[in-house]
């Protein structure tokens, strides 16, 4: 059910009001009592989900989905790639470098 903002001619009143779609909208103002009431024209026309797990990307399209798992495979492609490259050079780690003798010459 929607929420409608309503106000009043008289008094200016203004409040927002949880309605039925098919409900007659109201005309009498709960705070002066004068038939004076009119339903106001807002933006709340659009579909608004509120709340924990509910993201922009839950909905995206086939081809876009397609398309996203081709680049995470790519990138993923290419860091193994570095791994593997990194663990094909030589490494000095665990080895001592050679020390100069010094004194007795």
């Amino acid at each position: 059910m929607p929420t409608y903002d309503y106000e009043c001619d008289h008094c200016g009143y203004t409040f927002e009001l949880f309605q039925g779609i098919n409900e007659a909208h109201k005309k009498k103002c709960p705070e002066c009592k004068k038939m004076k009431l009119r339903r106001l024209f807002g933006t709340g026309a659009a579909l608004l989900f509120k709340g924990s797990g509910f993201y922009e990307t839950d909905y995206r399209s086939d081809s876009y989905k397609s398309d996203a798992k081709k680049a995470n495979q790519v990138e993923s492609s290419k860091k193994s790639e570095a791994k593997s490259s990194d663990a094909s050079k030589p490494s000095n780690a665990g080895k001592e470098s050679p020390k100069k003798a010094s004194g007795d010459s």
